[in-house]
C-alpha cells in the first residue's frame, strides 16, 4: 500500500531567505550525550516569512525529509541527498538547496563521535530572533526547539556523522 504524497509546489531559493547552522549537545537523565543540529531560517526571503516558511517545506520534502512526522533514521539511506561531514572540529551540512559550516563544541564533537549520528532538526517557521553572530541563550533555544508548533512543522532527521578519514 501506498502512502498518498503532498505536492511540493515551485519556490525560489530567494525566499528561503537567510538559513542558519546551529548545534548543541545534551542528554536526560541517565542517557548518553547527544548532539543536535538545528537548521532555521530568519525568515527575510524574498516574499516576506510565510512564503519562505512555504519554500522551506517545498524544499525540505524534496530532499526526502518529512515534515511533521516522525524522526527520519536517515543511518540506512546512503541515496538521501541529506549529509553530515564531521571534520576538523567543523560540521558540514549539505541539502540541495542549503549547505552549511558549523565550529563545534568539544562536548558536541565527543557526543557525536560517540554515538556515530546526530538527530537533525529543519525548521520550517523562521527564527528571526536568532541573528548570524548574535549568542542564543540556553533558555532562548529551548523555548524555540521545544515550541510544540515548530517541532510539528519541522523535519527531523537523525543523520550517520561521516569524516573524510
Amino acid at each position: 500500500m501506498t502512502s498518498p504524497k503532498t505536492p511540493t509546489l515551485p519556490y525560489s531559493p530567494a525566499q528561503l531567505g537567510t538559513q542558519i547552522l546551529i548545534g548543541w549537545s545534551g542528554a536526560s537523565p541517565g542517557e548518553r550525550d547527544t548532539a543536535f543540529l538545528l537548521a532555521y531560517s530568519l525568515g527575510d526571503g524574498t516574499d516576506g516569512p510565510e512564503a519562505g516558511e512555504r519554500a522551506m517545506r517545498t524544499a525540505l520534502e524534496r530532499s526526502g525529509l518529512r515534515v511533521g512526522g516522525e524522526t527520519l533514521d536517515a543511518t540506512g539511506m546512503p541515496n538521501l541527498p541529506v549529509k553530515l561531514l564531521v571534520q576538523a572540529g567543523q560540521a558540514v551540512l549539505t541539502l540541495p538547496h542549503f549547505k552549511a559550516q558549523y565550529g563545534v563544541p568539544p562536548e558536541w564533537l565527543a557526543a557525536a563521535r560517540a554515538e556515530g549520528t546526530v538527530h537533525a532538526m529543519f525548521a520550517t517557521r523562521p527564527w528571526p530572533g536568532a541573528l548570524p553572530g548574535q549568542p542564543v541563550g540556553e533558555d532562548q533555544l529551548r523555548a524555540f526547539v521545544g515550541d510544540p508548533a515548530v517541532i510539528a512543522s519541522s523535519a527531523h532527521c537523525l543523520l550517520p556523522v561521516r569524516s573524510l578519514g
